[in-house]
């Protein structure tokens, strides 16, 4: 079966589908309408930013439901996820907190992570481009995955299950490491809708949060041959729209993603929907290279 590539029409056609997208639809349905608001306070926005990230499990709806419930243990004020002053009674409040697998006790050491690391008079921005500057964007996140895990020093134990919340791309397995991705998308990116509160991470050198909806998606286009997500697959993806746009690749993130969770892409050849879709002819679906 010869691979399938993306066509010589495909950087015209990905580009009328970003332009023709419907931004505000698919925008109050993403966790980051959450974030968005706090973007002018960049300390308060990496807090939300790393906490909505970490959430990002499972539906959208669930997801914003599951940040909603947090905001709410800490009576909407999530500087005050950090503050000691609140420590005793956030623990108490996110005792009986659950999203998916996640469990307030794990949320709860997060909050003393993140505590520790600005008592340190590192933001996350610092320990990211640290790691970026000597390992590139893959060393960025295996810094910040260090650092939120507690490898820097920490000696309180974490709680059962803590760990796996935040892979590195440089553990055993290459992990996409997809939420971590999306947090530093969401800081670094100073178009809508990310924030664009770092800016010390020129957007060139983002990967893009690959999703089992982006994943099917990039594979069928053509821009992974890969069948699984790994950051083998984010570089592919990423190298393949890094192409198309050298300077902001991953701006087409949201549109790939959101296509996928709006049902615009049925994942099933269906005339009824795929006709109007701006990439159906680049499409494996429509080529007929099934595999």
């Amino acid at each position: 079966m010869p691979e399938h590539r993306p066509t010589s029409t495909f950087p015209v056609h990905l580009e009328r589908l970003y332009r023709r997208f419907p931004f505000a639809r698919s925008f109050s349905d993403d966790p980051i309408s959450v974030v968005r608001p706090l973007a002018r306070d960049p300390r308060r926005a990496e807090i939300a930013g790393i906490f909505a990230s970490t959430l990002a499990i499972g539906s959208t709806a669930a997801i914003r439901g599951a940040i909603a419930r947090l905001s709410g243990a800490v009576d909407g004020d999530v500087a005050r996820l950090v503050d000691p002053a609140w420590r005793r009674r956030r623990s108490a409040r996110l005792r009986s907190f659950r999203h998916r697998w996640i469990r307030g006790d794990q949320l709860d050491h997060l909050a003393d992570r993140l505590s520790a690391c600005y008592r340190s008079g590192s933001s996350l921005e610092d320990l990211f481009v640290a790691g970026l500057e000597t390992r590139g964007f893959a060393g960025g996140l295996d810094a910040l995955a260090r650092a939120l895990r507690g490898e820097n020093g920490s000696a309180e134990a974490a709680p059962p299950g803590y760990r796996a919340l935040f892979p590195s791309p440089l553990d055993p397995g290459a992990s996409p490491a997809k939420r971590l991705t999306l947090f530093v998308r969401w800081m670094v990116r100073d178009q809508f809708p990310d924030l664009g509160c770092w800016h010390r991470v020129p957007t060139g050198e983002l990967r893009i949060p690959l999703d089992q909806h982006v994943h099917w998606i990039a594979y069928h286009l053509g821009l992974t041959q890969r069948r699984t997500r790994s950051w083998a697959a984010v570089e592919e993806v990423s190298e393949a729209l890094r192409r198309i746009d050298p300077i902001d690749p991953i701006r087409y993130d949201f549109v790939l993603c959101h296509t996928g969770i709006s049902g615009d892409c049925p994942k099933v050849r269906d005339l009824t929907v795929c006709g109007a879709c701006s990439v159906r002819p680049d499409c494996r679906l429509w080529t007929r290279r099934a595999s």
